[in-house]
């Protein structure tokens, strides 16, 4: 035994009754803090804790005595010798056991693990590699040990514990152990029949000798636990699925996370196994198929493996191949269930209580890329307390990710194999509910969104959500623009999935719901497709109101895309189904947009005569902020028209009208248009504050293009009134969000902005 002879007779002894650092602690009153630091030797052990360790594990007055002692010396007592009855027996060389499989072939990337892994040398730790199936958590442990196995002149133990095995039976602890020390040659009348005697051996054999431990593809802590050496020489590496918190918490094990391939380790595990050259020769095929197989290791080796094996197929037909996600499984099945992702994913399933298996299979009809606990939730009908045991169990089973608070997802493989388990498992109404449940989610509170944005915002007639669906509650207008850019990824897959279930009629309108926050966030061309989906779902549906709806959206997106043709035609088809409907806030918002149109055009008149009849139609429908936005519509007419004085008394108008409904991005743009009346009038300075008035509401809003608008005009009036620096200030701040918007005025400005830096 060694230099912390104590330390390492405390821990033997705790681990040969099964016991947590916790559980003693609760036992004998002394604090886990306590054991944890004398078992690590950083301690001078007091002889009162001693005696009161010892009396909770109820040693023998032999082992008491030892543990004692230890604590006295520092060291561990030396039996006496037995007295001489003949010739000095020979003692029997020890066993040096070389358990280790061999290292796979062909290992690539995983540099920073295998650096930290090797940083543990000294530190005789035992190191937890957790990862989900396929990540090639073996494959490191392999390849690691092989590596440093000189550093380990006493052995090299391994043991597969079939933690997550196609025969579902993991390995006891006492079948692992006896084969330890049949391994360390322990003759087999001298092994005791119960697993804390049989541990306590093996830790006595281990003591003192420097040996890695390997225990690879664990289940569980209760399973790695008893095979934990007792000795500080000794290393432990252990590999799974589960994260082995309990392990982490009370042995002190390093966790080693191992996530996906990086592109590059992928590419050069691929080029490992079929050779650089024959991946020059396909680049776009070699990179398609990393992408394919998600940088999981396993798909990788798989589709090298059917490259391998079919020579006269090309990278490019494999991929192929590939692309059908619903066939993606079978086309990585080459023959042997023991590769075979869906068996590995499997291994994984079987070990799921009936609510996180439901929960899995669900999970499909979600479009990712992420989904949400209130979306998890909907989909399950269950609750949310429910739903978030059942999710933490599959991120626990390494089958999902939580990439953040609340969040969850899985790679495309796994999806795939998901989807496949709810076709077999699920019944079609069952998978129907879940569906329309989610959907319900993201309607629901998509629309109560986007009225918080803008209060006035017209509102859907929305059936009421089914029982199981969650709508989150959003405080205010800023819960709702997060909650709208945390959740855009999924708006347009979900619009899709609905359409392509038959639920047109919450295609269209929640694709209407997010409308207002892709007009502000500058998400016009995604927009732009989406709401053709919308107006043909709405057509399916046999609902011209929500034909004329979609069609003004579009028409919106494709007046910031300055697509003013495709804007007019679709907002006369809105104009002239709202007008057979009778509809006069449909009609009143169609003539609005209209006026838009024809000014961008440089149609001014118009322009003011559409705004003028967007007005009386929204006060004939008593629509106070219609009629708003129609008088600052109004207002910005009479600037262009040479009538600024008329525009401000138009605009004040407005201004009062917007703050009275409650609308902060009305309000914004009528202190743009008052602004810009000043401008014209001469009035720098009014015009400076109207325009500072607007870009605050605007920031606070999130509208990014109507920001740079303004900045422009902000530019424009510091250059009239003499201020160039300010002026390149206010169009430099204007430059990168037309950028980053891929707006053609981008380029506009920037001939503007150069002169001035020269």
């Amino acid at each position: 035994m060694g230099g912390n002879a104590f330390g390492e007779l405390l821990r033997d002894c705790r681990l040969s009754a099964g016991w947590t650092q916790d559980e003693l602690a609760g036992r004998s009153g002394v604090s886990a803090h306590s054991i944890s630091v004398l078992e690590a030797g950083r301690r001078q052990p007091r002889l009162s804790s001693v005696s009161l360790l010892a009396e909770a594990l109820a040693l023998d007055p032999h082992r008491r005595e030892q543990l004692l002692a230890a604590a006295r010396t520092g060291t561990a007592p030396v039996p006496p010798p037995e007295p001489a009855t003949g010739p000095e027996p020979v003692l029997p060389r020890a066993v040096v056991p070389r358990q280790l499989p061999g290292a796979v072939a062909g290992f690539a990337g995983r540099a920073p693990q295998l650096k930290e892994l090797t940083g543990l040398l000294d530190r005789n730790d035992t190191v937890a590699i957790n990862g989900t199936a396929g990540v090639g958590k073996t494959a490191l442990a392999l390849h690691w040990s092989h590596r440093v196995a000189d550093r380990f002149p006493d052995g090299q133990l391994y043991v597969n514990l079939r933690g997550f095995d196609p025969s579902g039976r993991p390995v006891p602890p006492a079948e692992a152990i006896r084969g330890f020390l049949d391994a360390l040659g322990v003759p087999a009348q001298r092994i005791p029949a119960g697993l804390p005697e049989q541990a306590a051996l093996y830790r006595s054999q281990l003591a003192g000798r420097r040996i890695l431990v390997v225990l690879d593809n664990a289940r569980d802590t209760s399973q790695v636990r008893p095979l934990l050496p007792g000795s500080s020489r000794c290393l432990t590496v252990v590999t799974s699925r589960d994260h082995l918190g309990g392990l982490i918490v009370s042995e002190g094990a390093r966790a080693l996370p191992l996530d996906l391939m990086t592109t590059a380790e992928a590419h050069d595990l691929l080029a490992s196994r079929l050779g650089p050259e024959r991946l020059a020769a396909e680049p776009q095929a070699a990179g398609d198929l990393v992408e394919l197989c998600v940088h999981l290791p396993l798909a990788l080796s798989i589709v090298a493996a059917r490259a391998t094996l079919a020579p006269g197929l090309s990278l490019a037909e494999l991929a192929r191949q590939l692309r059908d996600v619903r066939d993606r499984l079978g086309a990585l099945d080459i023959g042997d269930t023991s590769v075979d992702l869906g068996a590995v994913f499997s291994w994984s399933y079987r070990t799921l209580s009936a609510a996180a298996a439901r929960m899995f299979r669900l999970l499909s009809l979600h479009p990712g890329p992420v989904i949400s606990l209130s979306a998890a939730t909907s989909l399950a009908g269950t609750g949310p307390g429910r739903a978030r045991a059942a999710l933490a169990e599959l991120v626990k089973a390494q089958l999902l990710t939580e990439p953040g608070p609340g969040r969850f997802t899985y790679h495309d493989l796994l999806r795939a194999y998901s989807a496949d388990r709810g076709r077999r498992e699920e019944t079609g109404p069952a998978r129907r509910a879940a569906l329309h449940r989610m959907l319900d989610h993201y309607l629901h509170t998509a629309h109560a969104a986007t009225l918080l944005l803008n209060p006035p915002n017209d509102r859907l007639s929305l059936t009421a959500p089914q029982p199981g669906a969650v709508v989150d509650e959003l405080a205010d207008d800023e819960h709702a623009w997060q909650w709208f850019t945390t959740e855009r990824p999924v708006f347009a897959a979900a619009v899709d999935r609905a359409t392509d279930a038959g639920f047109d009629t919450h295609a269209w309108q929640l694709a209407c719901s997010v409308a207002t926050f892709c007009i502000r966030a500058g998400h016009w061309t995604p927009m732009v497709a989406t709401q053709h989906v919308a107006i043909a779902a709405a057509e399916r549906a046999g609902d011209p109101h929500g034909q004329a709806w979609s069609l003004r959206e579009l028409g919106r997106a494709c007046i910031r895309l300055g697509r003013h043709a495709d804007a007019r035609a679709a907002l006369q088809r809105a104009l002239a189904l709202d007008r057979r409907l009778g509809d006069l806030i449909g009609q009143a918002r169609s003539h609005n947009n209209l006026g838009i149109v024809f000014y961008a055009q440089g149609a001014h008149p118009q322009a003011l005569e559409e705004g003028e009849t967007a007005y009386a139609l929204f006060h004939a429908a008593r629509h106070r902020a219609g009629q708003a936005e129609a008088l600052n519509a109004i207002g910005w007419m009479q600037v262009q028209l040479g009538n600024p004085a008329e525009a401000l008394r138009s605009c004040s108008r407005a201004l009062e009208l917007h703050r009275a409904v409650g609308s902060r991005h009305g309000e914004a743009d009528t202190w743009d248009s008052l602004g810009h009346a000043h401008h014209h009038l001469g009035r720098h300075e009014q015009a400076a504050a109207c325009y500072h008035n607007a870009l605050e509401l605007f920031r606070k809003l999130g509208a990014r293009h109507p920001q740079a608008d303004t900045l422009i005009r902000l530019g424009e009036t510091h250059q009239a009134a003499g201020d160039t620096a300010a002026a390149h200030q206010a169009w430099q701040q204007a430059l990168p969000i037309l950028d980053d918007l891929h707006h053609p005025d981008a380029d506009v400005l920037r001939a503007r902005v150069l002169p001035l830096q020269r």
